[in-house]
């Protein structure tokens, strides 16, 4: 039996060496370049000189710098417990610090500029709470099913989730809330926990609608029951969208023929509504080929986190994947009428670098984790079968 095992170990070993030298994701990477590259010809094809087309190839360039540095790095770093709290008051401090020196637009002080560029903090501490959860849970997973856990992690959240939504940044607050509530479900919660959970969702919701939503935010829940009642006022976004969904059809108009887009009826057509934009001019067969490329990101996404060499890097990835698939669900809903305009963005698509900036940092991330994932199994492959 032993020969065996040490046949198995040096196989192990020999893909170790490998993945080190192939420590990025190749299928992960090449999936997100054709979704890039629907946001690209998308925001290029209404004009013949795109600021937004520009600006998106330098934050492109700077993100993808950003994501090959990170995948040589070794994150196990991120462990420490003194490290996840320097990131975590460093995302208070820079979302408090928006009160202060903030630019405004579109009614939202939610940006820091920085010359010809913006940057939303929000976006970080995203990814930041996905890194103090990963930690959070890794090292409760054995008494997760203590209730104080859910309020502990819960107050982290929560104040992350406040400092936007006082920005007023309801869609990235509404992103918090899930990665958070996606974190704790798959740490190991229990069914009766959950349902306090959910009801502790409706409580806060009832609350936040009386005392803290702006009255524009609660129109905009209201046009999710009925988003025709106001097409000509806080409708018109959603009602636009949908009709430039349906006019692509199943082969679209083609592109910068779409009309909804090319004229203007269609706002915020590279971020908000830029999946509407891309339905219009590649219809049916664009969006499914889109959405299979958007898939096999979110697949490979949560293959990397399943090889995590720990729970944190298991959990890592489990809430990068959820974080990605809350702006694309959100976001193609709201595109189509189905939910209430929040204004995300499409992860990899929509015009935006600190998005971008963010996606790829995570991404980079993972691969950096991928990198010595083997190396931990190996071992616990020999303790449990040599008894080392």
């Amino acid at each position: 039996m032993k020969p065996i095992i040490e046949k198995i170990l040096a196989k192990t070993n020999q893909d170790t060496i490998s993945s080190k030298i192939q420590s990025i994701d190749w299928v992960l990477f090449f999936a997100t370049l054709p979704v890039i590259g629907a946001g690209l010809i998308t925001m290029n094809s209404f004009v013949g000189e795109s600021y937004f087309f520009r600006k998106q190839l330098i934050s492109l360039a700077i993100a993808l710098l950003v994501f090959f540095i990170f995948s040589r790095i070794d994150f196990r770093f991120l462990r420490r417990t003194r490290v996840v709290i320097t990131l975590f008051a460093f995302s208070v401090a820079s979302l408090l610090l928006l009160f202060v020196l903030g630019v405004v637009s579109r009614g939202s002080q939610s940006w820091f500029k920085l010359g010809l560029f913006a940057f939303q903090p929000a976006d970080v501490a995203k990814l930041v709470l996905i890194i103090v959860m990963a930690k959070y849970f890794s090292r409760r997973h054995i008494e997760i099913a203590r209730i104080r856990h859910i309020f502990v992690s819960g107050f982290y959240a929560f104040v992350l989730f406040l400092l936007v939504l006082l920005q007023p940044d309801l869609g990235s607050a509404v992103i918090i809330f899930f990665v958070w509530l996606g974190m704790v479900l798959v740490s190991g919660i229990s069914k009766k926990h959950l349902f306090l959970v959910f009801m502790i969702g409706a409580v806060s919701f009832f609350g936040l609608w009386h005392y803290a939503f702006k009255p524009y935010q609660k129109e905009r829940i209201k046009n999710f029951i009925n988003p025709l009642a106001d097409v000509r006022g806080s409708g018109y976004n959603a009602y636009q969208s949908t009709v430039a969904v349906g006019a692509g059809r199943i082969l679209g108009k083609g592109i910068g023929l779409g009309t909804q887009s090319r004229l203007q009826f269609l706002p915020e057509y590279q971020t908000d509504f830029i999946f509407a934009a891309f339905a219009e001019e590649w219809g049916f067969l664009g969006v499914t080929f889109l959405f299979v490329c958007f898939g096999v990101v979110i697949w490979r996404v949560l293959l990397n986190a399943l090889h995590g060499a720990t729970n944190f890097e298991i959990l890592f990835g489990v809430g990068l994947a959820v974080l990605f698939m809350s702006h694309f669900i959100i976001h193609v809903g709201m595109n189509m009428g189905l939910l209430p305009v929040t204004g995300l963005p499409f992860p990899f698509m929509s015009y935006g670098g600190s998005h971008l900036l963010t996606e790829f940092a995570g991404l980079g991330i993972l691969m950096g984790m991928r990198r010595y994932s083997r190396d931990v199994h190996k071992d616990s492959m020999k303790n449990e079968f040599l008894g080392a």
